[in-house]
């Protein structure tokens, strides 16, 4: 597979919301960064980035608009989708559910080694989100800690 096609089936595994699958995709020291929250997660924790959005958003659908490889470097111009029916865990506490729908813009950054993710950084844009959500006017009183 090339490293376009790799990445695509990476997503293709979020879609089905199948956690274990999402995490075998990453080397064995790979990682993913959620550069918004700050979190980043390696070996057994990579499957929770998707157990966390599954939750929350049930009915999550990613929105892939571009895609653009260097060599072992792909880069993905994309939207985040779904109605936040279920508790979203943060660092900082867990939002509980509003019911309401986001569509975040979102660009993710993929390093690649030999046809596996040696890193994806992960770049949400959280004041959207939250905004959506309804929350971002305080979303300290919004959290539950």
């Amino acid at each position: 597979m090339t490293n376009e096609e790799i990445i695509r089936a990476l997503y293709q595994v979020a879609e089905t919301q199948d956690a274990q699958q999402f995490a075998s995709l990453f080397t064995e020291d790979g990682y993913f960064y959620a550069v918004s929250a700050g979190q980043k997660y390696y070996g057994e924790e990579l499957a929770r980035p998707v157990e966390i959005y599954a939750t929350a958003f049930p009915d999550m659908h990613r929105k892939l608009y571009n895609l653009y490889v260097a060599g072992d470097v792909v880069t993905v111009e994309l939207s985040l989708n779904g109605t936040h029916r279920g508790p979203l865990a943060l660092p900082m506490g867990t939002l509980a559910a509003t019911g309401k729908e986001m569509h975040a813009p979102c660009c993710d950054v993929f390093h690649l080694e030999n046809g596996k993710v040696k890193s994806f950084h992960c770049y949400t844009a959280a004041t959207v989100i939250f905004a959506q959500l309804g929350v971002l006017g305080n979303l300290a009183a919004a959290l539950q800690q």
